[in-house]
Protein backbone atom coordinates (compact mmCIF):
# COMPACT_ATOMS: atom_id res chain seq x y z
CA UNK A 1 0.00 0.00 0.00
CA UNK A 2 1.87 3.54 -1.20
CA UNK A 3 2.80 6.08 1.26
CA UNK A 4 1.39 9.12 2.31
CA UNK A 5 4.06 11.74 3.65
CA UNK A 6 1.94 13.10 6.63
CA UNK A 7 2.53 17.03 5.57
CA UNK A 8 0.89 16.06 2.27
CA UNK A 9 -2.42 14.54 3.88
CA UNK A 10 -3.06 17.25 6.44
CA UNK A 11 -1.89 20.35 4.95
CA UNK A 12 -4.70 22.36 2.49
CA UNK A 13 -3.05 24.83 0.74
CA UNK A 14 -4.24 28.47 1.14
CA UNK A 15 -5.94 29.92 -2.00
CA UNK A 16 -6.30 33.55 -2.83
CA UNK A 17 -8.22 35.12 -5.91
CA UNK A 18 -9.06 38.52 -6.92
CA UNK A 19 -12.34 39.40 -8.19
CA UNK A 20 -13.18 42.15 -10.29
CA UNK A 21 -16.13 40.47 -11.97
CA UNK A 22 -19.23 42.57 -11.56
CA UNK A 23 -22.43 41.77 -9.33
CA UNK A 24 -25.74 43.00 -9.47
CA UNK A 25 -26.97 44.55 -6.16
CA UNK A 26 -30.41 45.62 -4.57
CA UNK A 27 -31.41 48.65 -4.52
CA UNK A 28 -34.28 50.13 -2.57
CA UNK A 29 -35.26 49.85 1.29
CA UNK A 30 -38.56 50.36 1.08
CA UNK A 31 -41.63 48.62 -0.13
CA UNK A 32 -42.55 49.86 -3.45
CA UNK A 33 -45.74 49.70 -5.72
CA UNK A 34 -45.96 47.28 -8.29
CA UNK A 35 -45.07 49.65 -10.24
CA UNK A 36 -42.14 50.71 -9.02
CA UNK A 37 -40.31 47.77 -7.37
CA UNK A 38 -36.98 47.97 -7.35
CA UNK A 39 -35.02 46.08 -10.22
CA UNK A 40 -31.12 44.56 -9.98
CA UNK A 41 -29.28 47.44 -10.44
CA UNK A 42 -25.48 46.48 -11.45
CA UNK A 43 -22.77 47.23 -9.25
CA UNK A 44 -19.39 46.81 -8.92
CA UNK A 45 -18.74 45.11 -5.35
CA UNK A 46 -15.81 46.68 -3.34
CA UNK A 47 -14.38 47.08 0.17
CA UNK A 48 -16.50 50.71 0.21
CA UNK A 49 -20.01 48.68 -0.98
CA UNK A 50 -22.54 48.52 1.60
CA UNK A 51 -23.07 44.76 1.46
CA UNK A 52 -27.35 44.06 0.89
CA UNK A 53 -28.89 41.09 2.93
CA UNK A 54 -32.00 39.89 2.12
CA UNK A 55 -34.48 38.20 4.63
CA UNK A 56 -37.52 35.96 4.46
CA UNK A 57 -38.55 33.27 6.36
CA UNK A 58 -40.68 29.53 5.71
CA UNK A 59 -43.82 30.91 7.83
CA UNK A 60 -45.90 33.97 9.45
CA UNK A 61 -43.19 33.54 12.48
CA UNK A 62 -39.85 33.85 10.71
CA UNK A 63 -41.42 36.58 8.39
CA UNK A 64 -42.45 38.47 11.68
CA UNK A 65 -38.27 38.30 12.58
CA UNK A 66 -37.22 39.12 9.53
CA UNK A 67 -39.48 42.68 9.86
CA UNK A 68 -38.22 43.16 13.22
CA UNK A 69 -35.01 43.08 12.45
CA UNK A 70 -34.90 45.29 9.60
CA UNK A 71 -37.19 47.89 11.52
CA UNK A 72 -34.54 47.58 14.37
CA UNK A 73 -31.68 48.05 11.92
CA UNK A 74 -29.95 44.91 14.34
CA UNK A 75 -27.98 43.04 11.69
CA UNK A 76 -24.13 44.29 11.99
CA UNK A 77 -20.68 43.33 10.28
CA UNK A 78 -17.79 42.99 11.57
CA UNK A 79 -15.35 46.26 11.89
CA UNK A 80 -18.64 48.54 11.65
CA UNK A 81 -19.23 47.29 8.00
CA UNK A 82 -22.28 48.58 6.33
CA UNK A 83 -25.04 47.07 5.56
CA UNK A 84 -28.86 47.70 4.28
CA UNK A 85 -31.33 45.21 5.24
CA UNK A 86 -34.30 44.37 2.64
CA UNK A 87 -37.13 42.15 2.96
CA UNK A 88 -37.87 39.14 0.09
CA UNK A 89 -41.11 40.82 -1.02
CA UNK A 90 -39.58 43.86 -1.29
CA UNK A 91 -37.27 42.62 -4.28
CA UNK A 92 -37.85 41.26 -7.53
CA UNK A 93 -37.01 37.37 -7.05
CA UNK A 94 -33.93 37.19 -9.88
CA UNK A 95 -35.62 33.53 -11.01
CA UNK A 96 -33.16 33.50 -13.85
CA UNK A 97 -28.87 33.80 -14.28
CA UNK A 98 -26.76 33.35 -11.38
CA UNK A 99 -28.44 34.24 -8.65
CA UNK A 100 -29.77 32.27 -5.75
CA UNK A 101 -33.65 31.47 -6.38
CA UNK A 102 -35.02 32.34 -3.02
CA UNK A 103 -38.56 30.93 -3.80
CA UNK A 104 -37.30 27.41 -5.53
CA UNK A 105 -34.86 26.92 -2.41
CA UNK A 106 -37.97 27.58 -0.04
CA UNK A 107 -40.45 25.52 -2.01
CA UNK A 108 -37.77 22.42 -1.58
CA UNK A 109 -37.09 22.57 2.11
CA UNK A 110 -38.68 20.46 4.37
CA UNK A 111 -37.14 20.74 7.87
CA UNK A 112 -38.69 21.81 10.98
CA UNK A 113 -35.51 24.12 12.46
CA UNK A 114 -32.65 24.62 9.52
CA UNK A 115 -32.92 26.69 6.81
CA UNK A 116 -36.55 28.46 8.13
CA UNK A 117 -35.28 32.11 9.01
CA UNK A 118 -33.26 32.52 5.42
CA UNK A 119 -30.77 35.34 4.42
CA UNK A 120 -29.19 36.25 1.13
CA UNK A 121 -26.95 38.45 -0.39
CA UNK A 122 -25.62 38.66 -4.32
CA UNK A 123 -22.10 39.48 -2.95
CA UNK A 124 -20.74 40.34 0.43
CA UNK A 125 -17.65 39.33 2.96
CA UNK A 126 -18.36 36.14 4.26
CA UNK A 127 -21.43 34.12 4.91
CA UNK A 128 -19.66 32.73 8.52
CA UNK A 129 -19.04 36.70 9.44
CA UNK A 130 -23.15 37.52 9.34
CA UNK A 131 -23.79 34.22 11.30
CA UNK A 132 -21.27 34.81 14.15
CA UNK A 133 -21.45 38.06 14.61
CA UNK A 134 -25.26 38.65 14.66
CA UNK A 135 -25.73 34.94 16.23
CA UNK A 136 -28.15 36.04 19.24
CA UNK A 137 -30.07 38.27 17.50
CA UNK A 138 -30.98 35.61 14.99
CA UNK A 139 -32.93 32.37 15.05
CA UNK A 140 -30.97 28.68 15.89
CA UNK A 141 -30.61 27.46 12.74
CA UNK A 142 -29.83 30.24 10.51
CA UNK A 143 -28.74 30.05 7.16
CA UNK A 144 -26.72 32.77 5.12
CA UNK A 145 -26.07 32.33 1.61
CA UNK A 146 -24.16 34.60 -1.17
CA UNK A 147 -23.67 34.03 -4.67
CA UNK A 148 -20.18 35.64 -4.04
CA UNK A 149 -18.15 35.63 -0.99
CA UNK A 150 -14.80 38.42 -1.40
CA UNK A 151 -13.21 36.69 1.47
CA UNK A 152 -14.56 33.88 2.36
CA UNK A 153 -12.78 31.98 5.74
CA UNK A 154 -11.27 28.48 5.51
CA UNK A 155 -9.38 26.81 8.40
CA UNK A 156 -6.23 28.49 9.90
CA UNK A 157 -7.54 31.99 8.13
CA UNK A 158 -6.82 30.61 4.44
CA UNK A 159 -9.27 31.75 2.09
CA UNK A 160 -12.08 29.62 0.20
CA UNK A 161 -12.11 30.93 -3.24
CA UNK A 162 -15.59 31.97 -3.96
CA UNK A 163 -16.64 32.33 -7.47
CA UNK A 164 -20.60 31.95 -9.11
CA UNK A 165 -21.17 28.68 -9.21
CA UNK A 166 -20.27 27.78 -6.14
CA UNK A 167 -22.90 27.08 -2.99
CA UNK A 168 -21.42 29.12 0.36
CA UNK A 169 -23.48 29.16 3.07
CA UNK A 170 -23.19 28.95 7.14
CA UNK A 171 -25.72 28.74 9.66
CA UNK A 172 -25.93 28.46 13.40
CA UNK A 173 -25.97 25.86 15.74
CA UNK A 174 -26.46 25.70 19.90
CA UNK A 175 -24.63 23.00 21.26
CA UNK A 176 -24.64 21.89 25.23
CA UNK A 177 -21.75 19.32 25.44
CA UNK A 178 -18.30 20.90 24.51
CA UNK A 179 -16.70 17.79 24.30
CA UNK A 180 -18.48 16.84 21.04
CA UNK A 181 -18.13 20.26 19.45
CA UNK A 182 -15.41 18.98 17.37
CA UNK A 183 -17.13 16.54 16.11
CA UNK A 184 -19.65 18.66 14.50
CA UNK A 185 -17.68 18.96 11.37
CA UNK A 186 -18.06 15.42 10.11
CA UNK A 187 -21.74 15.70 10.80
CA UNK A 188 -21.71 18.79 8.35
CA UNK A 189 -19.21 16.38 5.93
CA UNK A 190 -22.05 13.80 5.97
CA UNK A 191 -24.97 16.17 5.22
CA UNK A 192 -23.24 17.40 2.44
CA UNK A 193 -22.12 13.90 0.72
CA UNK A 194 -25.54 12.54 1.65
CA UNK A 195 -27.72 15.47 0.09
CA UNK A 196 -25.61 15.10 -3.21
CA UNK A 197 -26.43 11.68 -3.11
CA UNK A 198 -29.77 11.89 -2.82
CA UNK A 199 -30.52 15.17 -5.71
CA UNK A 200 -28.74 12.79 -7.98
CA UNK A 201 -31.61 9.88 -6.95
CA UNK A 202 -34.39 12.55 -6.86
CA UNK A 203 -32.97 13.20 -10.60
CA UNK A 204 -32.39 10.78 -11.87
CA UNK A 205 -28.73 11.53 -12.28
CA UNK A 206 -25.03 9.12 -12.04
CA UNK A 207 -23.67 9.48 -8.65
CA UNK A 208 -21.30 12.17 -8.14
CA UNK A 209 -18.85 10.06 -5.66
CA UNK A 210 -17.62 12.68 -3.42
CA UNK A 211 -15.32 11.48 -0.38
CA UNK A 212 -15.07 13.17 3.32
CA UNK A 213 -10.77 14.18 3.25
CA UNK A 214 -10.67 14.49 6.97
CA UNK A 215 -10.70 16.61 8.72
CA UNK A 216 -12.93 19.50 6.92
CA UNK A 217 -13.00 18.86 2.97
CA UNK A 218 -14.79 17.57 0.40
CA UNK A 219 -12.76 15.73 -2.71
CA UNK A 220 -13.97 14.35 -5.83
CA UNK A 221 -11.64 12.09 -8.27
CA UNK A 222 -8.66 13.67 -5.96
CA UNK A 223 -9.85 17.24 -6.05
CA UNK A 224 -10.53 19.50 -3.77
CA UNK A 225 -14.36 20.43 -4.51
CA UNK A 226 -15.67 21.82 -0.85
CA UNK A 227 -15.26 22.40 2.60
CA UNK A 228 -16.39 22.72 5.79
CA UNK A 229 -15.27 25.34 8.73
CA UNK A 230 -16.90 25.08 12.26
CA UNK A 231 -15.71 27.68 14.77
CA UNK A 232 -17.66 28.40 18.40
CA UNK A 233 -18.38 30.58 20.95
CA UNK A 234 -18.95 29.79 24.69
CA UNK A 235 -21.40 32.14 26.55
CA UNK A 236 -24.01 31.39 28.74
CA UNK A 237 -23.19 27.64 29.38
CA UNK A 238 -23.83 27.64 25.60
CA UNK A 239 -21.33 26.54 22.59
CA UNK A 240 -22.86 29.12 19.80
CA UNK A 241 -21.30 27.47 16.94
CA UNK A 242 -21.32 28.79 13.34
CA UNK A 243 -20.78 26.41 10.47
CA UNK A 244 -19.94 27.43 7.05
CA UNK A 245 -19.59 25.05 4.01
CA UNK A 246 -18.43 25.71 0.26
CA UNK A 247 -19.31 23.39 -2.30
CA UNK A 248 -18.39 23.51 -6.04
CA UNK A 249 -21.40 23.12 -7.92
CA UNK A 250 -21.33 24.86 -11.32
CA UNK A 251 -17.78 26.31 -11.20
CA UNK A 252 -15.34 24.33 -12.66
CA UNK A 253 -12.27 26.97 -10.98
CA UNK A 254 -10.05 26.78 -9.22
CA UNK A 255 -10.49 23.08 -8.91
CA UNK A 256 -13.73 21.13 -10.89
CA UNK A 257 -17.42 20.88 -9.82
CA UNK A 258 -20.16 18.60 -9.39
CA UNK A 259 -21.30 19.27 -12.89
CA UNK A 260 -18.52 19.14 -14.75
CA UNK A 261 -18.09 15.56 -13.81
CA UNK A 262 -21.87 15.26 -14.39
CA UNK A 263 -21.22 16.73 -18.25
CA UNK A 264 -18.42 14.67 -18.74
CA UNK A 265 -20.90 11.42 -17.39
CA UNK A 266 -23.34 13.23 -20.56
CA UNK A 267 -25.75 13.47 -17.66
CA UNK A 268 -29.38 14.01 -18.44
CA UNK A 269 -29.97 17.14 -16.11
CA UNK A 270 -27.65 19.17 -13.42
CA UNK A 271 -27.52 20.02 -10.08
CA UNK A 272 -28.53 22.88 -8.70
CA UNK A 273 -27.83 25.03 -5.76
CA UNK A 274 -30.98 25.30 -4.49
CA UNK A 275 -31.66 21.88 -4.05
CA UNK A 276 -28.53 20.60 -2.38
CA UNK A 277 -29.07 23.36 0.21
CA UNK A 278 -32.59 21.99 1.10
CA UNK A 279 -31.53 18.58 0.95
CA UNK A 280 -28.27 19.63 3.02
CA UNK A 281 -30.35 20.87 5.64
CA UNK A 282 -32.47 17.84 5.90
CA UNK A 283 -30.03 15.53 5.44
CA UNK A 284 -28.46 17.56 8.40
CA UNK A 285 -31.27 18.03 10.80
CA UNK A 286 -31.82 14.47 11.10
CA UNK A 287 -28.31 13.49 11.18
CA UNK A 288 -27.50 16.04 13.86
CA UNK A 289 -30.57 14.99 15.98
CA UNK A 290 -28.87 11.12 15.82
CA UNK A 291 -25.34 12.41 16.87
CA UNK A 292 -27.25 14.61 20.18
CA UNK A 293 -29.30 12.07 21.12
CA UNK A 294 -26.92 8.62 20.85
CA UNK A 295 -23.44 9.79 19.94
CA UNK A 296 -21.26 9.83 16.73
CA UNK A 297 -20.81 6.12 17.17
CA UNK A 298 -24.34 5.84 15.40
CA UNK A 299 -22.70 7.52 12.32
CA UNK A 300 -19.70 6.38 12.00
CA UNK A 301 -19.96 3.22 10.03
CA UNK A 302 -22.07 6.15 7.60
CA UNK A 303 -18.59 8.31 7.92
CA UNK A 304 -16.24 5.77 7.51
CA UNK A 305 -17.96 4.46 4.05
CA UNK A 306 -17.85 8.07 3.19
CA UNK A 307 -14.17 9.18 3.74
CA UNK A 308 -10.65 8.23 1.73
CA UNK A 309 -8.88 6.92 4.63
CA UNK A 310 -9.36 3.65 6.21
CA UNK A 311 -6.11 1.91 5.75
CA UNK A 312 -4.08 4.41 4.21
CA UNK A 313 -0.03 4.46 5.51
CA UNK A 314 1.71 7.94 6.49
CA UNK A 315 4.22 9.20 7.18
CA UNK A 316 4.78 10.83 10.51
CA UNK A 317 7.37 13.04 11.77
CA UNK A 318 8.39 13.71 15.54
CA UNK A 319 11.10 16.18 16.82
CA UNK A 320 13.28 14.24 19.33
CA UNK A 321 16.01 16.66 20.69
CA UNK A 322 18.03 18.25 17.60
CA UNK A 323 16.59 15.16 15.26
CA UNK A 324 13.55 14.75 13.03
CA UNK A 325 12.34 11.12 13.72
CA UNK A 326 10.16 9.76 10.45
CA UNK A 327 7.83 6.65 11.61
CA UNK A 328 4.70 4.54 9.34
CA UNK A 329 1.64 4.28 10.65
CA UNK A 330 -1.52 3.20 9.30
CA UNK A 331 -4.96 4.95 9.79
CA UNK A 332 -7.38 2.65 11.66
CA UNK A 333 -10.37 5.53 12.16
CA UNK A 334 -10.96 8.34 14.49
CA UNK A 335 -10.47 9.20 18.29
CA UNK A 336 -13.54 9.47 20.81
CA UNK A 337 -12.05 13.34 20.14
CA UNK A 338 -12.23 13.22 16.55
CA UNK A 339 -8.92 13.07 15.77
CA UNK A 340 -7.36 10.42 13.93
CA UNK A 341 -5.94 7.24 15.22
CA UNK A 342 -3.29 5.20 13.75
CA UNK A 343 -1.27 2.52 14.55
CA UNK A 344 2.50 2.01 14.29
CA UNK A 345 4.43 -1.13 12.53
CA UNK A 346 5.57 -1.67 16.56
CA UNK A 347 1.90 -2.12 17.03
CA UNK A 348 1.67 0.70 19.50
CA UNK A 349 -1.62 3.63 19.07
CA UNK A 350 -1.04 6.89 18.76
CA UNK A 351 -3.59 9.87 18.03
CA UNK A 352 -2.78 12.27 14.68
CA UNK A 353 -3.59 15.86 15.10
CA UNK A 354 -3.98 18.07 12.10
CA UNK A 355 -0.98 20.54 11.74
CA UNK A 356 -3.24 23.86 12.01
CA UNK A 357 -3.25 24.72 8.66
CA UNK A 358 -6.41 22.32 7.38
Amino acid sequence: MPLTACWRFLVSQPSTKSFSSITKLLSGSKRPSANSRPAMATAAMDSSSICKLVLCGKSSAENEIAKSLKNNNTLKFPDNGQVSVLLQSEIDEPHKGEFFNIELFMSSLSTNQFGKFFIWSPGLFSTHDVISHNFHELPIGTVCVADIQYKGRGRSKNTWVSPIGCLMFSFSVQMDDGKVVPLLQYVVSLAATEAIKDVCDKMGLPHVDVKVKWPNDLYLNGLKVGGILCTSKYNSKKFNVSAGVGLNIDNEKPTTCLNAVLRKLSAAGLLRREDILAAFLSNFEKLYGLFINQGFQTLEELYYRTWLHSGQRVIIQEKSADQVVENVVTIQGLTSSGYLLAIGEDGQMCELHPDGNR
